[in-house]
């Protein structure tokens, strides 16, 4: 593990000297693919130097983290054509990339939480440095609050844990069973904000809307997967609490999901949509990892995945509309067919996997989590079937409204879509649906 960190270290001065913006992007490429023939253990954690190890989960985290920064670069070239401090750019990127490599790889617990937090402070920079809007800079503060408000209680807990088990190693934690309540909702609520849960959402939506496109990748692909594989690594130490007390979160988590649902329906704007969207999804991947068994974890853990290739997928497309028409809203950008019809055909393709139509991952990750909140109790099975239904609803929805109708009068001059653009589609949408031909990978891990 310590050889990728080195190597991402290394690039640091690459951002710094003139014409390196696409020689950075190939680099993570190569890290990509030496990376992903690294061998992992399924049942154990491997590659274990200092405090870094691999399991299958941190694998597939990391692995999605350095396959979106380099999508991130790729779709930021708007930044390239007017040189708006690119450099600054590529080091917030390596900075972020570090962040998140530490925070997935760390056995130590305390050290998880550093960088848990640290990954903050590049995506702040990002929203508030290359974002549109003035109304960044209250987005941002949104974010930075909401997420630090919850964290502080999650420090306490890990120094409590420490004080009375001697040992913060995520590894030797799992044969401790802390049964205390506010231990309990110290830990977890800092990564329910980070989901984020339904009630403590709301500074999702504005970040999304303010943050440039290479902010809402990162936010949408791996930030809110930083929740769900906190839960996943911390609720091992708690059983017996949590099965007193994650209906709770399920519960929440159901009919928030099935509320945000139908507010996608009153978005007038691309990216909240999409945004919203997330929220919805992620609801059904903190049900699944509340129930606490074993197709809860593995579909969590699918759908986190699938969703942050899909999810991040969608914003490029936002960008690539937002880049002809200046605008966001879907008034404006009708009739998109007329123009792209090429683009029409990807819009079609990452809508539906948002849907969960197969083959994505998002299929895969849907039934495992809707089998195990169904074995968990069969009356989940009403707002499951609200949320898959209105999941497609708001899909479609935003997909008949963008590419038919009678496009806009005010637009001036048009051009299609650049080959740049194909490829980071094509980067997002081949990995999300080829990857269910290896799904028994991902299905015997935990």
């Amino acid at each position: 593990m310590m050889k990728i960190l080195l190597m991402i270290i290394f690039m640091i001065p690459l951002c710094f000297m003139t014409n390196m913006f696409w020689l950075v992007q190939m680099i993570l490429m190569i890290m990509v693919f030496l990376f992903m023939n690294m061998s992992i253990s399924v049942y154990y954690n491997t590659n274990i130097s200092y405090m870094f190890s691999c399991d299958i989960m941190s694998f597939g985290l990391i692995m999605l983290s350095m396959w979106i920064c380099l999508l991130m670069i790729m779709a930021s070239e708007s930044l390239l054509k007017t040189n708006f401090y690119i450099n600054f750019f590529l080091f917030n990127m390596m900075f972020l990339l570090i962040m998140l490599f530490m925070t997935f790889s760390m056995m130590n617990l305390f050290m998880f939480y550093l960088y848990f937090e640290g990954s903050l402070i590049p995506t702040l920079m990002l929203i508030i440095g290359w974002g549109y809007q003035p109304e960044r800079i209250q987005a941002g503060m949104y974010l930075l609050f909401y997420t630090l408000f919850a964290s502080l209680p999650l420090l306490m807990g890990i120094f409590y844990i420490f004080k009375f088990s001697d040992n913060i190693m995520i590894y030797f934690l799992k044969f401790c069973n802390f049964d205390l309540y506010l231990l309990y909702f110290s830990m977890i609520m800092a990564f329910l904000v980070k989901m984020p849960m339904y009630f403590v959402h709301l500074w999702l939506p504005k970040a999304h809307v303010e943050a440039p496109v290479s902010g809402s990748m990162i936010l949408a692909g791996i930030m809110l997967k930083l929740g769900g594989y906190g839960l996943l690594r911390v609720l091992i130490i708690m059983e017996s609490i949590s099965l007193k007390f994650n209906f709770i979160w399920v519960v929440i988590s159901l009919l928030g999901g099935f509320y945000i649902s139908l507010k996608c329906f009153c978005q007038v704007d691309m990216k909240s949509l999409i945004a919203y969207s997330s929220v919805a999804h992620m609801s059904i991947v903190i049900g699944g990892i509340m129930t606490m068994n074993y197709w809860g974890y593995l579909g969590s853990y699918i759908l986190m995945i699938g969703h942050g290739l899909c999810s991040s997928g969608m914003f490029c497309l936002a960008n690539i509309n937002f880049e002809r028409l200046n605008s966001r809203s879907l008034y404006i950008n009708k009739g998109m067919m007329n123009f792209m019809p090429s683009m029409s055909l990807w819009w079609f393709l990452l809508m539906s996997s948002n849907m969960a139509a197969p083959p994505s991952l998002n299929l895969m990750g849907e039934i495992s989590l809707i089998n195990s909140l169904l074995s968990w109790s069969w009356l989940s099975m009403i707002m499951l079937m609200l949320i898959s239904f209105f999941s497609a609803g708001y899909s479609l929805y935003l997909y008949s409204y963008i590419q038919h109708g009678k496009y806009y009068s005010g637009i001036y001059s048009f051009y299609m879509g650049v080959s740049r653009e194909y490829l980071l589609l094509m980067l997002h949408w081949l990995p999300l649906n080829l990857m269910i031909l290896k799904v028994d990978f991902f299905m015997v891990w935990f």
